[in-house]
């Protein structure tokens, strides 16, 4: 058993919620530069290009690469063979959140209460914690910031098993066609089929934490990515909405077993930052 006491937590989680917000993942800004490289429409370019000076000049400075610094959700891969010591974690990860937020000078979104008094929290508590158990002695956590901007725009539906893979692509595309410029595409969409609706919702955000140009281990998911890829970029919404032939920046698929009368299909799409940053403990 190895303990790991959950002040190593606190200041692992504000760390992240810095660098997250202030630095753009290289393989994400790669991504852009290929893109910049094939956009067909001359301002579409234009947008790009900008969108890496952005990223350069926040790196740079050490300043957030936009003024939405979102909800904080944070994925946690904890060995069964951790014992955390010193106080509660979920505790340790907000009091991050907290110190994150607070020191590194980014937005606080989060609202107490999401109908009455929306009263702002004053340090983007509570966060949102995934948590999985897997074997070993190490903690693994991803932070990753999420506005409203693209948020707004994810969806869910429980398709029929007959609706099938044709199903998904339509729903995917329209999917993204109707978030228009409102979520700052290009877009990474995450995508997530089976189990049940929050299940499907939770594979779909979780998707998002993978590293542009990572596919699927099934061979059969990665060719249906790179499918939805390239219907995703014809629908023509193009950099910030505004044309062109980069619409999304990659389609990650993740999936799970269902029952035999379902097919859910949630989608849920990053803005063009795809901000993330992992640490292990």
């Amino acid at each position: 058993m190895r303990e790991i006491n959950v002040s190593e937590v606190t200041a692992a989680i504000a760390k992240l919620c810095m660098d997250s917000c202030y630095y753009l993942p290289e393989a994400v800004k790669n991504k852009i530069k290929e893109a910049i490289k094939t956009e067909e429409s001359p301002l579409g370019r234009e947008i790009l290009t900008t969108l890496v000076e952005n990223f350069e000049l926040s790196q740079k400075k050490a300043v957030p690469l936009c003024q939405d610094t979102g909800l904080t959700v944070v994925f946690l891969e904890i060995g069964q063979e951790v014992h955390f010591v010193g106080g509660d974690l979920y505790t340790a990860i907000h009091a991050g959140v907290a110190q994150g937020y607070t020191e590194g000078y980014l937005r606080k979104s989060s609202v107490g209460d999401p109908v009455f008094d929306r009263k702002n929290s004053g340090d983007n508590t509570p966060a949102i914690i995934h948590t999985k158990i897997v074997p070993g002695d190490k903690v693994k956590m991803i932070v990753c910031p999420k506005g409203c901007g693209s948020e707004n725009m994810g969806a869910l539906k429980m398709l029929k098993p007959a609706d099938g893979v044709e199903g998904i692509k339509k729903f995917v595309v329209d999917t993204v066609r109707a978030a228009g410029p409102n979520p700052c595409p290009p877009v990474t969409v995450g995508v997530g089929i089976g189990g049940n609706m929050e299940q499907a919702a939770l594979l779909a955000k979780y998707a998002l934490t993978r590293t542009a140009g990572e596919h699927n281990a099934d061979e059969r998911y990665a060719q249906l990515e790179d499918e939805l890829l390239e219907l995703v970029n014809k629908t023509g919404v193009g950099p910030s909405g505004l044309g062109g032939s980069t619409t999304a920046l990659a389609v990650n698929v993740e999936f799970t077993h269902t029952h035999i009368g379902g097919l859910p299909c949630a989608v849920n799409l990053n803005c063009h930052q795809a901000r993330r940053a992992e640490a292990e403990l």
